[in-house]
């Protein structure tokens, strides 16, 4: 009889409904690739340690060869863990600046120095070409103290320090980590205390927080190609490289002596 429908048979959704499921299905895919990013993101710039081990402190004793893995303290002025022997012989202020300062000091017996004290921000490279510019004597020594920042940064400053053949300097008591190794390298000649630190860990670079995964993870690769053609400009050896790669963001591996000579991120240390 005309009319009649089969009770098994269900209507055939309409086109309507069909278009709501699959931007519902849509939309849902992209809530779980956001989450996905941001979690990757937050991992890559912050190290998230997924391990918590309360029973085993962390080392805050001076370090010693095969003995140089300490959590990394970046908003200190100076490390809890440094034995640096002595004063550095210029002032530092008691709290750390919120982005790389630039001040010209007498360091006794190495003489005038430019101090660049601070994280390193974006914009500082070009702060330091505007602040270099507006001096009527650029000392010929620069003097390092911080604990790192942008990758990108310090490697601008490092070239721009090269381009002028100065020299870079660890005074003891002051710390160089993170990014500002890679300004160090760019030093014509540099002169490194065995009572400062100089110490590496992974970096990120200033990537896009909304790039997916999988392009995140492609362009570290592409920037970290980068910082090993850099050292080799500077003539440094970019194995040092493997010293950083391989010890976590929240912690720093401070270089030794024979790491900081043969790689040749010191060409001469300083008493």
């Amino acid at each position: 009889m005309q009319g009649d429908m089969d009770l098994g048979e269900q209507p055939a959704p309409s086109a309507g409904a069909k278009t709501r499921w699959g931007l519902k299905g849509a939309l849902l895919a992209q809530v779980v690739i956001a989450v996905m990013v941001v979690l990757a993101d937050v991992d890559q710039r912050w190290g998230l340690d997924r391990t918590i081990d309360l029973a085993t402190p962390q080392p805050t004793g001076p370090v010693t060869p095969g003995d140089q893995v300490r959590r990394h303290e970046p908003t200190r002025v100076m490390p809890r863990y440094a034995d640096p022997g002595g004063p550095p012989g210029i002032p530092l202020p008691d709290e750390l600046p919120v982005r790389l300062t630039f001040t010209v000091e007498q360091a006794r017996e190495y003489g005038p120095v430019l101090l660049l004290h601070g994280p390193l921000v974006a914009g500082d490279a070009a702060r330091f070409e505007a602040f270099i510019a507006g001096l009527s004597d650029v000392p010929a020594q620069i003097a390092l103290h911080s604990p790192g920042g942008l990758v990108d940064e310090a490697l601008q400053i490092g070239r721009a320090l090269r381009a002028r053949e100065m020299t870079t300097m660890i005074l003891p008591g002051t710390a160089c980590m993170s990014a500002c190794p890679y300004i160090l390298a760019g030093g014509a000649e540099r002169r490194v205390s065995l009572r400062g630190l100089v110490g590496l860990h992974q970096h990120y670079y200033d990537a896009p927080g909304y790039m997916p995964v999988l392009f995140a993870v492609e362009d570290i690769q592409h920037n970290q190609a980068r910082t090993m053609e850099y050292l080799i400009e500077m003539g440094i050896d970019p194995g040092v490289m493997r010293f950083g790669l391989s010890t976590p963001p929240d912690d720093i591996y401070i270089l030794v002596e024979d790491e900081l000579v043969d790689s040749g991120l010191a060409s001469s240390i300083l008493s």
